[in-house]
């Protein structure tokens, strides 16, 4: 029968157990000097080591030539164990046995002497699954068990253990194993058993098994079925992971309002059976990558990431303003919620939250709202500085810009207004420029703030837009605001049409303020 590679290459002595060198030396120590607890408390994430160190120990106080703190592996007593050959070493599973009568078996049966071995040893997987009467019964025989009898009680949870069980234990906290250590461990266990794997594969494995040894071996052994090579691809697809590339052009897509690459994303990924749950964690593991890249100068180093990874993630950053980062981190960690339940169409729920991610607009809260100030926040102080440094210039007689009108054909039956052939004499004024800002506002708020605050007027064949300073000019005289402007008159009234736009300085207006936003309390 086949044996899996996680129980094939499990430990045999603490040297061997990788990434956990703090608790095994204290244990070698107290093996070696005879100086073993009475009861321990392994906690820890699933598959750092604590099921494991708690055999290894079984074995050391047991064994008959103990070497420096380890079981020897040779001897009767270490044979016995490792053949599960001995009534002395009982390892139970808290999680399908929480009821009372089970610990009341167990303090009833340690009265006795062991039958084979030294030491008896109870060793007790997932505690914290225990009732409340099985943790009551157990306390007494925890602070004063018979001399040749240890507990070794191991979970995942350790917050839902009584204190009163806690402190009467000797507790070892399993930390969770580091990238390069796991991916060295999946290395030295791929040249055994002739898997060819690369080192960026193996990187990547122990980064997907989120520190747990057992985890990331098990996923080699699935990479590597059929005697495939062990290749970033490979481990993608076995993961179900759409690679870090697919994770970049999102958030660039985000930050764009590319709507058709965000669909393209979602759709690409129900194609290939990719759990969009996992695409989404992975969105927000880089969110926060993005928030590390934009508040701190060197968080980034403690992720185990490239210098190529760094770099993105920077590029990516310099995208969006902190204040969006986490306003979308909060939209990405609701959407989660949402798609772990039974109910939701993670599909529909991850388009939805895309879309409103990229577009601030269709969001009203708090956040949002600070999102988007923060936004034009940073527009303004930058084309403010590169005003005072002079890299802008703005120019009151800047020549002007025909208005290019997109007019359907018109019908034979339909009477054309005819051009006009001579331009009015002086000034006049332009009666329709509050249905003109209207029109505007409802695909640019920014710039009918800025209008607001100017005059208009026609003369001759122009249509002039008078503002009160060389800024106001600067934010308005943009290809998109002559755009939007120019749609807006020719929808407000045809004869616009063939009109020269100008946008010009006044400089005998009286100034009020040094932008529509100066009055604004942020």
């Amino acid at each position: 029968m086949h044996q899996a590679l996680y129980r094939k290459y499990r430990p045999q002595t603490f040297d061997d157990v990788y990434g956990q060198d703090h608790i095994t030396s204290v244990l070698k120590y107290e093996v070696a000097n005879n100086k073993v607890s009475h009861a321990y408390l392994f906690c820890g994430s699933r598959g750092t080591g604590k099921t494991t160190c708690a055999k290894i120990l079984a074995k050391a106080v047991n064994c008959l030539d103990p070497q420096n703190g380890d079981p020897c592996g040779k001897c009767d007593a270490c044979r016995a164990i490792a053949d599960e050959a001995t009534v002395d070493i009982l390892e139970m599973d808290a999680a399908s046995n929480t009821g009372v009568d089970y610990i009341r078996d167990i303090r009833d049966a340690v009265v006795y002497s062991p039958a084979m071995l030294k030491t008896r040893v109870y060793i007790i997987d997932e505690v914290h699954m225990l009732s409340t009467s099985a943790f009551n019964a157990l306390l007494k025989t925890l602070e004063e068990p018979p001399e040749k009898v240890i507990f070794i009680l191991a979970t995942t949870e350790v917050h839902k253990i009584p204190i009163t069980v806690t402190s009467r234990c000797q507790r070892f906290d399993f930390r969770r194993i580091r990238t390069d250590v796991i991916a060295d461990r999946l290395k030295y266990i791929a040249n055994n058993e002739s898997i060819t794997i690369a080192d960026d594969a193996a990187t990547l494995i122990g980064k997907l098994s989120n520190g747990g040894m057992r985890d990331a071996i098990s996923l080699l052994e699935v990479s590597a079925g059929q005697n495939h090579e062990v290749n970033i691809p490979r481990v993608r697809e076995c993961a179900g992971i759409s690679g870090r590339e697919n994770i970049i052009n999102t958030v660039k897509a985000i930050a764009t309002k590319d709507w058709d690459t965000l669909f393209s994303v979602i759709s690409d990924l129900v194609a290939s059976s990719m759990n969009i749950s996992v695409f989404w964690q992975d969105l927000i593991a880089f969110y926060r990558d993005m928030m590390l890249a934009k508040a701190t100068k060197n968080a980034l180093n403690n992720y185990e990431l490239t210098e190529d990874e760094i770099a993105e993630t920077k590029e990516c950053a310099s995208l969006l303003t902190l204040e969006t980062i986490m306003y979308h981190s909060r939209l990405l960690d609701k959407a989660l919620g949402e798609m772990q339940s039974k109910t939701c169409d993670q599909r529909i729920c991850a388009e939805l939250t895309l879309v409103r991610m990229s577009e601030g607009r269709l969001a009203t809260d708090t956040e949002a709202l600070l999102s988007r100030i923060s936004e034009l926040e940073g527009k303004v102080n930058m084309l403010s500085a590169q005003l005072k440094s002079g890299n802008i210039t703005v120019s009151e007689a800047k020549e002007p810009k025909p208005l290019e009108a997109k007019l359907e054909p018109v019908k034979e039956e339909r009477v054309v207004i005819p051009e006009r052939t001579s331009p009015a004499v002086g000034p006049r004024e332009v009666e329709d420029w509050a249905e003109i800002l209207r029109k505007i506002e409802d695909k640019d708020p920014a710039c009918t703030a800025f209008l607001s605050q100017t005059q208009s007027c026609i003369i001759g064949n122009e249509f002039i837009i008078k503002v009160a300073d060389d800024f106001g000019a600067m934010m308005l005289d943009t290809p998109d605001n002559r755009k939007n402007i120019t749609e807006a008159m020719l929808q407000t009234n045809p004869d616009y049409a063939g009109m020269n736009l100008k946008i010009a300085v006044d400089k005998k207006a009286k100034k009020q303020s040094a932008s529509p936003f100066d009055e604004i309390n942020f």
